[in-house]
């Protein structure tokens, strides 16, 4: 019994400092991610007079080359950087988004990484520019690297928000170990608010800290390992092992890559590699194809040229992979959703499990309480640990 009790007290020491120690940055990445979590539909509402072109009948009419389309974007952007890549929806009463992407390595903050990053909504029919949106400075970019990042670089200032996120991990579970009743009597105490004679706010405090972290941690949990999965690597090698068939390995397709003249390049393999996922998969949302300017690196093996497929318009995990020998547009290889492992599967969704978008709506609104709940308990964690730290200096 009395080593139970050690056990507990170094726990419940631990829970404390750890909490102190890590409880703000815990509270700004749950809060971020708590105002991420309808980002999409927002955006949406708020662009639905430039997603849609307004084009009508469509069926009669031809849509312009990529190449086409993209000298219209660069004349009118007047861009000192190439287009990366075209996201191109199925619906084609949709209009076609060209996006910029140039990244700093040598930044340290987010407004210095990201060079420029700016998407262009063009009608494919006229080509005519609909709207030149810097994404840099939207509300809900700014929100979603100061979750992953703080706004410093990505490359390291996900480790700042990460080690914090591993935390928060022990946090929910040491948690659950002090949060356990000793006995039947705080049996009913544990599960339920029971205010009807309470008057202290120190005990509502910590009935809220408590009782609600009870209810959240198996889905807190999901959002903080799905979380913390950007930030490392081995958390994602953890993931695949544990969805992964005996003697998987993760299928990198290098023998697929090929080589390519980029300054003699003919775009016109674009349009062709396109008619041909359409083809493929004409129920999809939408599918991207990459520029093939210098930012395509055909020089490493580990990336071949493809075309991916997002299958659904609310959610990424629904994905497929065409690849081609950009130089003929000859399909080479597909990866169809239906064809990848579990494990794979499993990590294609992860983006889509840690915001909710799986779920759809409903998901989503599961996010944001899961995630403000998350950012609830460091405050009310500190308050508990304040009110102590007074009692005992008065006494």
């Amino acid at each position: 019994m009395a080593k139970k009790n050690r056990i507990t007290k170094t726990i419940g020491k631990l829970h404390l400092y750890l909490g102190l120690a890590v409880g703000v940055i815990v509270f700004i990445v749950a809060i971020t991610g708590c105002l991420f979590a309808f980002q999409q539909d927002i955006t949406d509402f708020l662009r639905r007079d430039i997603i849609y072109h307004g084009e009508d009948d469509t069926a009669n009419k031809q849509v312009l080359p990529l190449r086409q389309l993209e000298a219209n974007v660069q004349a009118f952007t007047q861009e000192p950087y190439e287009v990366f890549w075209v996201n191109i929806p199925l619906d084609k009463r949709k209009s076609y988004v060209f996006v910029y992407l140039e990244m700093d390595e040598n930044a340290w903050n987010y407004f210095d990484e990201f060079v420029s990053y700016k998407s262009v909504y063009v009608n494919p029919y006229s080509g005519e520019v609909l709207r030149f949106i810097d994404e840099e400075f939207t509300f809900f970019h700014i929100v979603k690297y100061i979750h992953f990042s703080l706004l410093l670089k990505s490359t390291w200032g996900k480790w700042i928000t990460g080690v914090p996120t591993l935390i928060f991990i022990f946090m929910l579970l040491s948690g659950l170990y002090l949060w356990w009743p000793k006995n039947r009597k705080a049996i009913k105490q544990r599960f339920w608010f029971r205010w009807k004679k309470v008057k202290s706010w120190k005990r509502k405090n910590y009935d809220l800290h408590n009782i609600l972290g009870f209810y959240t941690i198996p889905l807190a949990l999901v959002l903080a390992i799905t979380g913390a999965f950007y930030s490392f690597l081995f958390i994602q090698g953890l993931i695949f092992t544990a969805f992964a068939e005996p003697g998987e390995a993760y299928p990198f397709y290098t023998e697929h890559n090929r080589s390519i003249d980029l300054e003699n390049y003919d775009f016109s393999m674009l349009d062709k590699m396109s008619d041909q996922v359409a083809q493929l998969y004409p129920t999809a949302s939408q599918y991207s194809v990459v520029f093939p300017y210098e930012h395509m690196e055909y020089e490493h093996p580990e990336h071949p040229y493809e075309v991916y497929v997002k299958q659904l318009d609310y959610s990424y995990h629904i994905s497929h992979r065409v690849m081609f020998d950009p130089n003929t547009a000859e399909r080479i290889h597909t990866v169809d959703y239906a064809d990848k492992s579990l494990a794979v599967k499993v990590l294609d969704a992860n983006y889509d499990i840690h915001v909710g978008a799986i779920g759809g709506f409903w998901g989503k609104l599961l996010a944001f309480i899961i995630s403000a709940i998350c950012a609830s308990l460091p405050l009310t964690g500190f308050m508990i640990w304040w009110g102590r730290r007074k009692k005992k200096r008065s006494s």
